[in-house]
């Protein structure tokens, strides 16, 4: 190990999107025993790649449907620092109920919208910073303002799907080199549309009703790592 890499280090913000829908019900289980276990398996890949994790942080946002879900529709959480607040983190994951939802399609770009916004950490000197936002679902897409009828809509989401690639493209809310967006969704137009446009993204697309259960954990594990570690 060079003396490079032994001082050279990373601080990393994840953000968990996860249909919390009644149709992954019977999937829902395997996604919380996943996300949990995802940062002992990130900080070990990584020190096999010769990374150090100096910072860890990870949030929840679990989605569902404005219109038939209301108040309910999209839960999100501060930042967990890990692994000092692991327990709260575990308690939170814990707590996802697969629920409601309404019809097929999920407000899944609001989800993302909330993501890209999240309270990132500031820049330190000497380490690189990463923004990672990982999307699990196996519903389609309502497109971006679907719900915004429901009194529970926020004001200030994107007002399309344009305005969307803007918070992702420009710097105002995520850093162009830190930033990071892995899709574990659908084959559909949208989640397409955004891995073949916007920058920094990788999908690896599912099927409707058991798409989650081709996902190999293993392989997701190696495109976040080998996606953080790209310059």
């Amino acid at each position: 190990m060079s003396s490079y890499e032994m001082t050279f280090g990373y601080d990393v913000d994840l953000v968990f999107c996860i249909d919390a829908t009644s149709s992954i019900n019977p999937l829902i289980d395997m996604v919380k025993r996943n996300t949990l276990k995802f940062y002992a398996d990130l900080v070990k890949g990584m020190e096999k790649n010769l990374k150090r994790l100096d910072f860890v942080r990870i949030r929840v946002i679990a989605f569902r449907d404005y219109l038939a879900d209301a108040s309910n529709a999209m839960l999100t959480t501060y930042f967990f620092t890990m692994p000092d607040q692991a327990e709260g983190f575990k308690a939170c994951v814990n707590s996802i109920r697969a629920d409601g939802g309404g019809d097929e399609p999920e407000d899944s770009l609001e989800a993302l919208a909330y993501a890209i916004r999240s309270p990132w950490m500031k820049p330190t000197l000497g380490r690189r910073r990463r923004q990672v936002i990982v999307i699990w679902t196996d519903a389609p897409i309502h497109p971006l303002g679907f719900g915004a009828k429901s009194s529970y809509y926020p004001r200030d989401m994107a007002k399309d799907f344009v305005e969307l690639m803007e918070w992702w493209e420009s710097e105002k809310f995520v850093d162009h080199q830190s930033k990071r967006l892995f899709l574990f969704a659908l084959d559909a137009e949208a989640w397409n549309t955004i891995s073949d446009n916007w920058c920094n993204v990788v999908h690896y697309p599912t099927r409707a009703g058991e798409g989650l259960q081709e996902i190999a954990y293993v392989e997701m594990l190696k495109y976040i790592m080998l996606g953080m570690m790209g310059v």
